[in-house]
């Protein structure tokens, strides 16, 4: 992981700690806002924690919805963050429940928004720390590195796992995306409910998305 000096991690809480707001969901590629803001972008498996991240990162409990059915998120969902970036939240795949339309319907969605969006800095893809890449994930970082668009993985629920878990899941996910086109060469972990790591992901942003204060 990139190191980050103090006066950029306090820059960063700084940043979060303004006021984000729900913009939108969008179900439909014509509906997306105007691309005039800095974008970075969520993705992951429908139960990785994307909303509890995205509520940690700006420390709110309700900005975006957690739900107790996975893959409830079937809308692109745009987040403002104080007027100078916006947080997408993209619908989240490995639905168990969902038809297969429904699904097609709702990942070709998802990966409109990634080829088209020229304000889209980079893709945060979520992964949960306890299972590590799944076949299903491999299917994502194919997609991403099809549509060019650069990521990063980011490691979640941390906090379940043992002492020193995390940094072997944390290496063998580097090692997985060593040759990957479009991997940005760090992995994060986080827990978004100790709050491990979010100091650095909120860093990591800032410094993506070139926003200054």
């Amino acid at each position: 992981m990139d190191d980050f000096s103090p006066e950029e991690l306090e820059q960063a809480r700084i940043l979060f700690a303004r006021q984000a707001t729900f913009v939108m969901g969008c179900a439909k590629i014509e509906q997306l806002p105007d691309p005039d803001l800095p974008e970075i972008a969520f993705a992951g498996r429908s139960n990785v924690g994307k909303s509890s991240l995205i509520n940690g990162l700006v420390g709110m409990h309700k900005l975006a919805r957690a739900s107790n059915e996975p893959g409830r998120t079937r809308e692109v969902n745009f987040f403002d963050l104080d007027g100078k970036m916006r947080l997408v939240d993209l619908p989240g795949y490995g639905w168990a429940k969902a038809s297969k339309s429904t699904v097609k319907k709702f990942q070709d969605l998802g990966r409109d928004y990634l080829r088209g969006r020229v304000t889209l800095k980079r893709v945060y893809l979520l992964i949960d720390s306890r299972h590590g890449l799944k076949s299903v994930d491999t299917e994502a970082l194919d997609a991403l590195d099809l549509a060019a668009v650069s990521y990063q993985i980011v490691l979640t629920k941390a906090d379940k796992l043992k002492k020193g878990e995390a940094e072997k899941v944390q290496a063998e996910t580097l090692k997985a995306i060593a040759k990957r086109p479009a991997a940005f060469p760090a992995v994060i972990v986080t827990s978004a409910e100790k709050g491990d790591g979010m100091p650095e992901l909120r860093a990591e942003i800032m410094r993506t998305t070139g926003v200054v204060l």
